[in-house]
């Protein structure tokens, strides 16, 4: 017997709701009175005319669930699948594996990435970066062009503080290309510190000794002043861009900026994702990395920064700068806390 149409069963559930008795409707619609019957107690049970096996293989969880197991990893309850499957089967008393839950965030758009490190926010921290947020929302590009940005950073030879991988099959012989060299007592590094504008890179300073306020402030007199004037900046249109560090706000840092009339932007406390800069020596260590000829002692570590650092183009500088009023805007819909950046 052919199969009944989905349109005809419609039709069959109308004509029997509207009064008309299962024998009426199956002769006005030529199926078996059973048919009717049955079409009918479907629908009443279901709410669906086809009643056609689903193909493939069902579905483990029910829509409740998920939207259940989806909001436990928005709501921060959990950060991971094992996590969730773990919360899961204790509060609904479902055992479901992490493969199928991940499974289920791809399926709704989540994505899977490495936590990035943060700097612990307090929330005096968020607090005081919300202020600072909404006390310059309204600034432009253009004023953001006034500043320069200033950091220290430290590079280690070999970047043997970080972690690479290699694709190699297992018998295969080690090779230049699956080792990264170290030296004995991790081999050292190198300290610098530089600043940028709108018109480039300012002077890279390699530190020597340890950094307090009297060397800071020797650095500013050479590196600084000397950015300065090699792009003719004009102290009375620009503002200086430092972080909270001790030697950056001691009473000797204090006192060169007044006798040198250098207008100091304030700045909140645990804000690298708002430093500029921080995106530059990120660029120099990809640099580093990548380069063919590694630095195998400090002087080489100098001079390899050094070429990587003045190879950075205004153009970069300027669309790092284009981002601020964005990075801005992050800063109050976070509430003062983490940010994209």
């Amino acid at each position: 017997m052919p199969r009944i149409s989905i349109e005809k069963r419609s039709r069959i559930h109308t004509l029997h709701q509207m009064g008309f008795s299962t024998r009426e409707v199956a002769v006005q619609e030529g199926v078996n009175q059973s048919s009717v019957v049955r079409i009918c107690k479907k629908f009443n049970e279901t709410g669906n005319f086809d009643d056609r096996p689903k193909s493939g293989r069902p579905k483990s969880l029910s829509e409740r669930y998920e939207r259940k197991l989806l909001r436990y990893i928005r709501s921060e309850e959990c950060s991971t699948a094992v996590e969730v499957q773990s919360k899961f089967r204790v509060d609904e008393g479902i055992v479901i594996s992490a493969e199928t839950i991940r499974r289920i965030f791809r399926k709704n758009g989540l994505v899977a990435r490495t936590k990035k490190k943060k700097p612990y926010l307090k929330k005096t921290h968020r607090k005081k970066r919300l202020e600072w947020a909404k006390k310059y929302k309204n600034w432009t590009v253009e004023d953001w062009r006034k500043v320069i940005w200033s950091d220290e950073s430290k590079f280690l030879i070999f970047n043997s503080d970080g972690r690479q991988y290699c694709w190699k099959k297992p018998t295969e012989p080690l090779k230049d290309q699956h080792v990264i060299p170290t030296v004995k007592f991790g081999g050292g590094g190198v300290m610098v510190w530089s600043c940028f504008t709108t018109n480039g890179v300012g002077n890279l300073v390699n530190i020597e000794g340890i950094m307090n306020a009297d060397l800071y402030c020797q650095i500013l007199d050479g590196g600084f002043v000397t950015t300065l004037s090699r792009y003719n900046l004009d102290k009375d249109h620009i503002f200086f861009q430092q972080d909270n560090d001790p030697k950056h706000t001691s009473k000797k840092a204090k006192k060169w900026f007044r006798d040198n009339s250098i207008t100091l932007l304030d700045w909140p406390a645990q804000s690298p994702d708002l430093n500029l800069i921080e995106d530059l020596w990120n660029k120099v260590d990809k640099h580093l990395r990548n380069n063919s000829n590694p630095a195998y002692n400090r002087d080489t570590l100098w001079e390899n920064l050094k070429s990587a650092w003045d190879s950075i183009e205004t153009n970069y500088c300027n669309k790092l700068i284009n981002t601020m009023p964005e990075r801005v805007k992050d800063v109050i819909k976070a509430r003062g806390g983490y940010t994209r950046w």
